[in-house]
């Protein structure tokens, strides 16, 4: 409380109302000639007592109630701009890239703050589009020369080219990681509109693509669609987040087990594996990046589960666990869980 502006604006307006008072109550005391004025000395003590009371302390005691309900208004009407800002600035994500804080409408006296305050988020988004330009552009600088390794791999039928050939498609794959988390700041910073997705649809599609993979690894891949909700959002993302998903539960997954993507009930999907399942916390440590939930294989890259994080909050959702049904659930706005939360 020490440091606040309206406490001191407060305390201040109350001694300025107040010395007026005072100094009347010092003037009607000494009547400038001093307290031996021969009117002073016919009135007496009480006299004295009645002159100041009629003429200072009436007057302070009638004007003293608005006085009270005034000074703290005035000083909230003076610094109602500052809480319009901060409330403004407290309602802005991290998606929402160009935000200025409005300088015409605030006090004289802090626009140079808000101008400050201006320049730093200049600065940081300058400083987010070009970590963003950066790692889509060697993304794609790398792309091409592996494309071209792996073409001149196809020669070779050795085992040690299918060896190479396989990390060449892990590698491709974590650059593919990189150029969608480029992707999803891009459209986070133009704000891009969103279609409408149907939830079942994208997972008909992953998992058709990912069949032949769990085949060949002696994995059985079922899909159940409980419902059909369609969200808001980017196609790909939501593809990319259910691949992720399902390629983290066929690496746990042990052979002759099953991994089960089911749609709905509601806005969701749910990839149910043949792993340990994880905990909350363990899942928010695996999806923070650079960190994985195991060390089977590269391609993972300590990126995937960070991504799917970073692809539902681009969508208002979020990622979740049921470890009792070894479950990974993508929590979509609309769908009845996330209405309850």
């Amino acid at each position: 409380m020490k440091n606040s502006i309206a406490a001191r604006l407060q305390l201040r307006l109350v001694l300025i109302a107040t010395l007026p008072f005072l100094a009347l109550f010092l003037f009607v005391l000494f009547d400038v000639d001093g307290v031996f004025d021969d009117r002073y000395q016919d009135l007496g003590m009480t006299g004295i007592a009645y002159e100041i009371g009629d003429h200072v302390v009436l007057p302070f005691l009638v004007l003293l109630p608005p006085m009270v309900l005034a000074i703290p208004w005035a000083v909230r009407h003076a610094l109602a701009p500052l809480g319009m800002t901060a409330r403004r600035l407290d309602a802005v994500s991290g998606r929402d890239r160009g935000f200025r804080v409005e300088v015409d409408g605030l006090p004289t006296e802090t626009a140079p703050f808000a101008t400050a305050v201006n320049d730093l988020l200049r600065r940081l988004d300058e400083s987010a589009e070009r970590q963003e330009a950066f790692a889509a552009d060697i993304a794609h600088e790398l792309k091409t020369p592996l494309a071209i390794l792996k073409l001149e791999l196809d020669a070779y039928g050795d085992p040690l080219a299918d060896k190479i050939k396989s990390d060449i498609r892990a590698m491709n794959r974590l650059i593919e990681q990189l150029l969608l988390i480029a992707q999803l700041d891009a459209d986070a910073a133009a704000r891009l509109a969103y279609d409408a997705v149907d939830l079942a649809d994208v997972a008909r599609d992953v998992v058709s693509r990912h069949a032949p993979l769990a085949i060949a690894d002696g994995i059985g891949l079922e899909l159940q669609v409980l419902s059909a909700p369609k969200v808001s959002g980017r196609r790909e993302a939501i593809a990319a987040a259910l691949r992720n998903l399902i390629e983290n539960g066929l690496r746990v997954t042990p052979r002759d087990q099953q991994v089960t993507v089911i749609v709905g009930p509601g806005a969701e999907l749910r990839v149910q594996d043949g792993g340990p399942g994880l905990t909350p916390a363990r899942l928010d440590q695996v999806s923070q990046r650079l960190s994985r939930a195991d060390n089977a294989s590269f391609e993972g890259a300590g990126l995937g589960l960070a991504i799917v994080n970073k692809i539902m909050a681009s969508h208002s959702g979020r990622l979740t666990t049921v470890p009792e049904a070894r479950e990974l659930k993508l929590v979509f706005v609309g769908a009845p869980e996330a209405a309850e939360a």
